[in-house]
C-alpha cells in the first residue's frame, strides 16, 4: 500500500507518516525543503519512505509530485492533504492585506483543491482507495486575528465534501480530520497560552494534542475502518468541540 502525504516534513505530516509505516505502508513525503526529519525516518524505515519536492502553491509543481509518484507506484492507495501555514504575522482582519490572504490561501485551500484534482487518476487505479484533508477547528472557530487561516480551513471542509460527492463512484471515500491544539511548530510560540486556556477548561481533555494522535485517525481510516464513511469529519480536539453549560 502506497501513500502520499503533502507537508510531510515535519508536525503532524511527520506524526501521520510514522503511523502509516507501523502499518505497513510505502509513503510519499512531500514539502518545500526535505529536513533533517526526513533523514531519520528514512534511515529508520528503509527503503519505505521517499521524498519529492513540493511547492503546492505551485501547480506545476504538483504535476511533476504526480508524475514521481506514477513513475515509481503507478497508483496509490491513499493521499493525505496535510500541507498547510499559518499567517507569517497575526493580524487584526481589518487590517489584512490581500498578498497575506494570499500566501496563506493559496496553500492551504488552492493548494488542497489542486493536489487531489491532479491526484484523482492514481487513485482510480484501484478498487478502493482515500482521500484524508487535515482541516482544523478554526474551520468552525472565528479568531480575528487570523481570519484568513480560518477561511482555508473552512474551505477545506467544503473541498472534502465537493469531493466525497464526486468521487464516490470510482471507490474513492473523502474523510476530513479536524485537529484541535496540537503541539507542533506552527503552536510553539502560543504554547503556554494554550496550555493556560486548557487547564482552565478549554477542553475536557487537559492536554495539547501531539502529532501521534493525528497519526492514529488517519491510519485507522487507511486501514478501511471508515469505509461506509464519506464526507465525514473526525474531530481529534480533545473535546474542544463540545459545548458545555
Amino acid at each position: 500500500m502506497t501513500a502520499v502525504i503533502t507537508g510531510g516534513s515535519r508536525g503532524i505530516g511527520l506524526g501521520i507518516a510514522k503511523e502509516l509505516l507501523e502499518n505497513g505502508f510505502f509513503v510519499v513525503l512531500s514539502a518545500r525543503n526535505e529536513g533533517t526529519e526526513i533523514e531519520k525516518i528514512k534511515n529508520e524505515y528503509s527503503g519505505r519512505v521517499f521524498f519529492v519536492p513540493c511547492d503546492i502553491s505551485d501547480i506545476n509543481d504538483i504535476e511533476k509530485l504526480v508524475s514521481a509518484v506514477k513513475e515509481k507506484f503507478g497508483k496509490i492507495d491513499l493521499l493525505v492533504n496535510n500541507a498547510g501555514v499559518a499567517p507569517k504575522e497575526r493580524k487584526d482582519i481589518l487590517e489584512l492585506t490581500p498578498e497575506e490572504f494570499n500566501y496563506v490561501t493559496d496553500i492551504n485551500l488552492r493548494g488542497t483543491f489542486f493536489v487531489t484534482q491532479k491526484f484523482i487518476p492514481l487513485l482510480k487505479e484501484n478498487g478502493k482507495s482515500r482521500i484524508v484533508n487535515i482541516s482544523s477547528v478554526s474551520a468552525y472557530t472565528a479568531s480575528l486575528n487570523r481570519g484568513e487561516y480560518c477561511i482555508s480551513k473552512a474551505g477545506i471542509s467544503m473541498i472534502t465534501k465537493l469531493y466525497a460527492a464526486r468521487l464516490a463512484e470510482f471507490g474513492i471515500s473523502v474523510i476530513e480530520i479536524r485537529p484541535g491544539i496540537i503541539e507542533t511548530d506552527m503552536t510553539a510560540k502560543v504554547k503556554e497560552k494554550y496550555e493556560k486556556m486548557i487547564n482552565e477548561g478549554l477542553t475536557p481533555v487537559k492536554r495539547m494534542g501531539s502529532p501521534e494522535d493525528i497519526g492514529k485517525c488517519v491510519a485507522s481510516v487507511a486501514k478501511g475502518n471508515f469505509d461506509f464513511c464519506t464526507g465525514t469529519v473526525i474531530d481529534c480536539d480533545g473535546g474542544f468541540n463540545v459545548r458545555c453549560l
